[in-house]
């Protein structure tokens, strides 16, 4: 068995566009039904402002499936520390033998969850993107735009968030390493209303944009809803997408903005909602126009996880990376 370090998988395993074809193939799988993937599992930490999941799925054929632990604590900037972290274990589906321990500190969920991002609007944002807004300014936030200038080239970003302190270090930096203007706006409705897509990367409770300020063209990757209680969409929005994707869309109507538009009753279990993997299988055609308004729901899926963890396991053992468990022992592998 490996055990494989956060600095060690940061080093070989990067936001690339291997790494989110490889995502890719893991939804059209989902939609191919390759996978077996069931519920997610989670506790939540409320006095704490935290939340642990468990994630995992089977794609038949692979010899080995993740089972991963992640978890986010929101409080931990006040603390200089990262809201996400986890790890990920890899175990053989023929003995169920535990292959390879991750302890990627949630670094591959951020890589997975990015890669998500850049498929949505790989096949749902305008082919020709100038200005894209960001809410939040975390690590996913940074995950989210270093994945969509993979895939879609823009020259402005704005970014809002609570914390503007956050979002002048967040312009700053990102302005630096993607070479594009970043401004700091005052408000989500001034990053909605002047963008050609929005991502939001926030844990927040309560809607923070609204329908009203939708605009034709635009495109929304909602990333942050991920529990029952976590909406950043107002419902209205979900009823005015022209195409409305989900990751998996039993999931988003557990946990997702879907969730909260079905309770009211926005949208209904008739409606036309779209899956990820629909999209990218060539099931269903994307964006057809530069008119349509486009949602996509991601809660993130336990295929994310399996892909990312055996993307990430073959290029550390090629590479004679990591510890070797032997003997109930650990020595290094030369």
């Amino acid at each position: 068995m490996y055990i494989f370090t956060e600095p060690e998988l940061k080093q070989y395993i990067q936001l690339n566009l291997e790494a989110i074809n490889i995502v890719e193939e893991g939804f059209t799988k989902l939609a191919n039904n390759q996978v077996e993937m069931p519920p997610i599992m989670r506790i939540d930490l409320h006095d704490q402002n935290g939340e642990v999941d468990v994630k995992t799925a089977y794609v038949k054929e692979k010899d080995m499936f993740a089972i991963k632990i992640s978890s986010g604590f929101f409080n931990n900037y006040q603390l200089g520390l990262p809201s996400g972290n986890g790890m990920m274990i890899l175990m053989s589906t023929q003995t169920g033998v535990p292959q390879a321990i991750l302890l990627d500190n949630g670094y591959l969920t951020e890589v997975r969850t990015a890669a998500a991002g850049a498929i949505a609007s790989k096949y749902l944002s305008k082919k020709h993107v100038t200005t894209v807004g960001v809410i939040g300014a975390g690590s996913q936030a940074r995950f989210q735009v270093r994945a969509l200038k993979l895939v879609r080239d823009f020259s402005k970003v704005l970014v809002y968030a609570r914390s503007t302190n956050r979002a002048k270090k967040y312009a700053q930096d990102m302005s630096l390493e993607l070479g594009v203007e970043v401004k700091v706006v005052d408000s989500a409705e001034v990053v909605v209303r002047n963008s050609d897509t929005v991502i939001t990367t926030t844990p927040a409770t309560e809607p923070i944009i609204k329908a009203e300020w939708l605009h034709p063209g635009l495109h929304i990757t909602a990333m942050g809803s991920d529990a029952e209680h976590k909406q950043e969409l107002e419902a209205k929005v979900l009823a005015r997408a022209d195409k409305l994707v989900c990751d998996k869309k039993e999931q988003c109507a557990r946990l997702g903005e879907l969730h909260h538009a079905l309770n009211q009753r926005i949208v209904t279990d008739n409606s036309p909602i779209i899956e990820l993997g629909q999209l990218t299988s060539k099931e269903v055609r994307g964006r057809e126009n530069d008119e349509q308004i486009t949602v996509c729901d991601l809660t993130g899926t336990g295929v994310q996880d399996t892909a990312i963890a055996l993307f990430a396991y073959n290029e550390m053992v090629k590479r004679n990376a990591g510890w070797n468990v032997e003997n109930k022992t650990l020595s290094l592998k030369n």
